[in-house]
């Protein structure tokens, strides 16, 4: 005769690893692809690679119409530089289908490319002495490659970068705090400008780069009140770039095709 089941069976206690192990596979991650789709954005590509196209054009033209050491120690260059590569990166990010640069990487490139635009457009082409990057100052106005090379630099490539990130970038969760990160590099460019004239010769040509920057004809005190102004208009900037980017729309995106292998509604196969 078979024994009575107890009424009260006690619980078995946990095994230490094989418990762990069987919630582990239990619990399985999803992937994000599996839920949302990966989209190719070819025109977005293109247009990127554009970009980087004009930017790098822009630096091999100044390169070869100037003295390289020289070209190399401009803010627009070294920002040029800084679009070619964070545009073609991008680009190939879009083309396939892969995750977008960081929020903040592209938002201050975009930084850099709009206050070297403004600070031409509203300082330097206003200047009485003609300001070139590749010819002495106050050789007259610029023509020629010399003209084409300046417009790409600082007229071209900060609009162009603009409407990426009001039109083709989706916002970011970009926090007030980058703002005073994207200043290291104005602020350690402005020290690097400072140095590199105070150790060239005084004869040398464009011994300090910008004329608000020229200590011998404007003295040091002059010199840091208009860094300490410009470090201010870019911070606001920054700042305005940051908050438009918590009001801005994103970009419509292309909605993948439908799945219509099952149908919730009817819950078969099709």
């Amino acid at each position: 005769m078979t024994a009575p089941i107890p009424a009260d069976i006690p619980d078995i206690p946990a095994i230490p690893g094989i418990a762990a192990s069987a919630a582990a596979t239990t619990a399985s991650v999803v992937p994000a692809d599996a839920v949302v789709p990966r989209v190719r954005r070819p025109f977005v590509a293109a247009f990127r690679l554009l970009i980087a196209l004009t930017a790098a054009a822009g630096i091999t033209l100044d390169l070869l119409l100037g003295s390289p050491p020289r070209v190399l120690s401009y803010f627009a260059i070294q920002t040029a530089l800084l679009v070619t590569v964070v545009f073609t990166l991008s680009a190939r990010r879009a083309w396939t289908a892969r995750r977008p640069l960081p929020p903040s990487v592209t938002a201050c490139t975009l930084l850099y490319a709009v206050a070297t635009g403004l600070v031409y457009h509203l300082i330097l082409a206003n200047d009485a002495i003609t300001f070139s990057m590749t010819s002495d100052a106050g050789a007259g106005a610029l023509t020629g490659w010399h003209a084409l090379t300046n417009q790409l630099l600082h007229t071209v490539i900060p609009v162009a970068a603009a409407l990426d990130w009001l039109l083709l970038t989706r916002p970011g969760p970009l926090r007030p705090q980058d703002a005073a990160v994207w200043l290291v590099f104005p602020v350690t460019y402005v020290a690097f400008a400072l140095t590199r004239g105070a150790l060239l010769p005084p004869d040398a040509p464009a011994r300090y780069l910008y004329p608000f920057l020229d200590v011998p004809q404007r003295g040091y005190v002059e010199v840091l009140g208009n860094a300490t102004v410009l470090g201010l208009a870019c911070y606001a900037l920054a700042v305005l770039l940051v908050a438009l980017d918590h009001i801005r729309p994103g970009p419509r995106r292309r909605r993948p095709p439908e799945n219509r292998i099952s149908s919730p509604a009817t819950g078969g196969l099709k």
